[in-house]
C-alpha cells in the first residue's frame, strides 16, 4: 500500500510540473516578434514607402536660405 500511495504521488508532482511553461511562451514570443519584424520589414522596403523616407530625407539635407 506504501508504495502505491508514494507512486500516486510522484506522479501528481509530475502532472504539476510546469517547468516546460516558460520555455512555450518564450517560443510564441519569438516567433509573434519575427512575424511582426517580416511585417515591418516588407512595408520598410516597399517602393512606396522608400520614395516616401527619399522625399524626407531630401528635404532634411536641403538647406536653402
Amino acid at each position: 500500500m506504501h508504495v502505491i500511495v508514494l507512486t500516486v504521488r510522484r506522479l501528481w508532482l509530475r502532472l504539476r510540473d510546469e517547468s516546460g511553461m516558460t520555455t512555450a511562451e518564450y517560443a510564441v514570443g519569438t516567433v509573434a516578434a519575427v512575424a511582426f519584424g517580416a511585417v515591418l520589414f516588407k512595408i520598410v522596403t516597399s517602393p512606396g514607402v522608400a520614395a516616401a523616407l527619399t522625399k524626407v530625407i531630401t528635404r532634411a539635407l536641403d538647406v536653402s536660405f
